[in-house]
């Protein structure tokens, strides 16, 4: 019954006048962000990041959180109409949307999108609000092996999962926790990879790492390959809302979309490309009509924007009950309470009760926002891609720089964040993803704190990690995640060939 008291609590003060106008905003700027292609949340999270100086801590989150799920519904209407994910977890959405659009039926297609990205998100909401707060405690009996285990684990998963190669992964992700170990050591006051600038010595501020890494590089990415890209925009007719065949066809899809999104964002892979691309595989199975899948099966819009925007939710629960973001656009929500020096974790729904659970309330009324806003307003979200993207993408840069040099004032943090904005933009033309990069920078220092305290308590024996058998799991299992996805490509097609001469 605490859930619900404390939900109860959470709703009062979300219903704060305040509270929501900044949900209203989050989720109309989101999903403006999302109609954007190219410009997701992270990107627009982390131009924003210096405004949060203004706001109070539970307004900027519940404005975070807003554009976070609001450009996951955003998302889809590119992929549907443009057959331009500007999310990785909106391109199982493009499979089906874009050739149902091609056919005529755009408004259903986008109908489904939106529908399930209301009833997706209460189900996930739902879970975040009872799973956390059992998270949270069992969290609190975790030692410092185990917290080191647990951002391993974090680690190994994102770099093995996102993108394409797990040696680009590393290489990102060891980038970024060298940037975490430039300033003074916190234990002997020693510098480290300061080169003699007094500017180092307290360290790369995570919001210039966040801004030169997705604006700067982002913005300088997109701008290269405007010559290059060939949009061909489906136009919007007909009707908009489903009908009774199509409703019958995508309730389920939105309920086991739902519960896949929800559950595979909870755990450390995190984000919603899993999940989606599982739901779409799912609903291809069930389905009675497999022969439209591809060409359009009104399915593989339902459960794959369901996973989508349950996924939000599910990475929620170890952001807030552990403090470890498991994808690029949470890293950035961390960073965001780290500006306020609030630390999720176990502790927070103690010390920060009226934070968390207003939070999760807001939650619930932004999809009911989003839900409401963007059901009538589709036709003027079509027109939003009309923009020029040069102006887009030119603007992006000089907001970014100004973000940067409103927060410190500093020309070398202007020359910094313009540098890695620079290293940002040959990542994405290299393929190497961001991702790994900002959990390394943010995250760094967190795992080497705990790593040292360990260390210190054990008085430098490192069969401390080997102690406890919870350490010893999530290691074990921060192993399996690096090796399977090697080892089982050469492992099945050597099976396949066995099966192949024995059939001859």
């Amino acid at each position: 019954m605490d859930a619900f008291s404390d939900l109860a609590n959470g709703f009062a003060n979300a219903f704060e006048l305040q509270y929501l106008i900044y949900a209203a905003i989050g989720v109309t700027l989101g999903t403006f962000v999302g109609v954007l292609p190219g410009i997701g949340p992270a990107l627009a999270l982390s131009l924003l990041l210096p405004l949060t100086y203004g706001f109070d801590p539970t307004g900027a989150l519940i404005i975070f959180a807003g554009i976070y799920y609001g450009s996951l519904y955003g998302g889809a209407i590119t992929s549907i109409l443009l057959n331009t994910p500007g999310e990785a977890g909106s391109v199982a959405t493009a499979i089906d949307g874009y050739p149902m659009a091609k056919a005529g039926r755009a408004g259903p297609a986008l109908a489904t999108a939106v529908m399930g990205s209301f009833f997706a998100g209460i189900i996930s909401t739902l879970g975040l609000t009872f799973l956390a707060p059992v998270v949270a405690n069992l969290a609190k009996s975790f030692q410092a092996t185990d917290y080191f285990a647990l951002m391993v684990l974090a680690f190994v998963s994102v770099t093995a999962l996102v993108g394409t190669s797990i040696i680009r992964g590393m290489v990102s992700l060891f980038a970024g926790l060298f940037v975490g170990l430039i300033g003074l050591d916190f234990l002997t006051g020693q510098q480290r990879f300061t080169f003699g600038a007094p500017e180092l010595l307290g360290g790369i501020d995570i919001v210039i790492v966040v801004i030169g890494l997705f604006a700067i590089g982002e913005a300088l990415y997109g701008l290269a390959r405007l010559q290059l890209a060939k949009e061909e925009k489906v136009e919007f007719s007909g009707r908009i809302w489903l009908n009774k065949a199509e409703r019958k066809r995508v309730w389920k899809p939105w309920i086991r979309g739902g519960f896949l999104g929800f559950i595979f964002g909870s755990m450390p892979t995190g984000g919603s490309e899993v999940p989606t691309f599982l739901s779409y595989n799912l609903e291809k199975r069930l389905s009675k009509h497999k022969d439209e899948f591809g060409k359009g099966a009104i399915e593989g819009i339902a459960g794959p924007e369901a996973a989508n925007n349950a996924s939000f939710s599910g990475v929620l629960v170890p952001l807030l009950t552990l403090g470890i973001p498991t994808s690029a656009t949470a890293a950035i929500i961390l960073s965001a309470f780290q500006i306020y020096n609030i630390q999720p974790g176990p502790q927070l729904f103690e010390t920060s009760p009226d934070l968390v659970w207003t939070l999760i309330a807001s939650l619930f009324i932004g999809n009911v926002m989003l839900l409401l806003i963007n059901l009538p307003l589709v036709k003027v979200w079509i027109k939003i891609l009309e923009i020029p993207k040069e102006l887009l993408y030119t603007g992006i840069l000089v907001f970014g720089v100004l973000g940067v040099y409103s927060i410190s004032g500093s020309l070398i943090e202007v020359l910094i964040v313009c540098a890695i904005g620079v290293a940002g933009f040959f990542m994405r033309v290299y393929d190497f993803p961001v991702a790994p990069a900002i959990l390394g920078a943010i995250l760094g220092p967190m795992m080497e704190t705990q790593l040292r305290r360990a260390l210190s308590i054990s008085q430098g024996d490192f069969s401390v990690f080997l102690t406890r058998p919870l350490t010893v799991v999530l290691l074990l299992v921060a192993v399996a995640v690096l090796v399977l996805p090697t080892v089982l490509p050469r492992i099945l097609p050597r099976r396949n060939d066995a099966d192949k001469v024995g059939a001859e």
